[in-house]
């Protein structure tokens, strides 16, 4: 008897792993193979997927980029009193780079926290709505992550 069921549930298992997860579009009748979002609510879903990618992948060398700034900001510190004073113009860009670092971390945290996937679900107009404003929320939030880090790559290059 096990001869017979262990083929069959091995045979099983691997039809339910091969399944493509296949969907249909409800206008046209086709087959979508999850490749391309099948209504505007699915492709806003996958823009927003993809700005919050972005800015994750980002968010490693966010954190990493900030200690190095404040640990040149420390060293300028310890310099005499004249050097500081030269320094202190780039000091203040460093200051001002700092916030930028930590708003663009902190609203990461915040969307992450707020963003409600399913929200307005069985509404599809208001859901469009509000994913097109997280959308936006997104791309603010990517941006100011790169921006950051590529203001830093800047800054930390300068010579004061």
């Amino acid at each position: 008897m096990k001869r017979i069921i262990l083929p069959f549930a091995i045979l099983f298992m691997m039809g339910a792993c091969n399944n493509t997860d296949k969907k249909q579009d409800k206008n046209s009748g086709h087959t979508n193979s999850g490749n391309e979002p099948a209504t505007l609510a699915d492709s806003l879903m996958k823009e927003i997927d993809d700005g919050h990618i972005a800015g994750m992948s980002k968010i490693g060398k966010l954190h990493n980029t900030k200690k190095q700034v404040q640990a040149v900001i420390d060293s300028i510190g310890k310099l005499p009193a004249k050097a500081q004073q030269s320094a202190a113009p780039y000091i203040a860009k460093l200051q001002a780079l700092v916030k930028d670092l930590e708003y663009a971390d902190f609203g990461m945290d915040k969307w992450m926290t707020e963003f409600e996937m399913d929200s307005a679900i069985n509404n599809m107009e208001q859901r469009i709505k509000y994913l097109a404003d997280e959308k936006m929320k997104v791309g603010k939030m990517k941006e100011a992550i790169l921006n950051g880090l590529q203001k830093a790559d800047s800054l930390l290059r300068a010579k004061f």
